[in-house]
């Protein structure tokens, strides 16, 4: 029986030490049965309602209205879809209308040509 220096598992939410008669593991980390909540509606989480996205616990229903695609989570259907950037759950990314590629060559000569700029 090795009684060297083992590492401690600490709980990423409260960063306190975890023993093994308390721990849920989950997403690679141990975890307080007490701490093992929703990172946004701090509900508590079972292995089967649990999503894990980048080391945080989410349940279900918020990781898809954090990170699904626009209108899960909301409603159902397309009546139920908005224009909602979920500003209050963090999110602070929004996709352009634009494309976001360069101009090909040529283009643009044709596009002064065209408005009579090339003259």
């Amino acid at each position: 029986m090795p009684f060297g220096n083992q590492e401690i598992n600490r709980c990423p939410r409260c960063n306190q030490a975890v023993f093994h008669a308390e721990s849920i593991p989950a997403a690679g980390k141990m975890w307080h049965k007490t701490c093992y909540r929703c990172g946004l509606c701090k509900k508590m989480l079972e292995a089967m309602t649990m999503a894990e996205h980048e080391g945080n616990v989410f349940c279900k229903q918020c990781y898809a209205r954090k990170f699904g695609i626009r209108g899960v989570g909301f409603g159902v259907g397309a009546g139920a879809l908005a224009m909602d950037t979920g500003d209050r759950f963090g999110n602070t990314e929004s996709l352009p209308n634009k494309p976001n590629y360069p101009t090909p060559p040529g283009v643009a000569a044709a596009n002064r040509a065209a408005a009579g700029d090339d003259e």
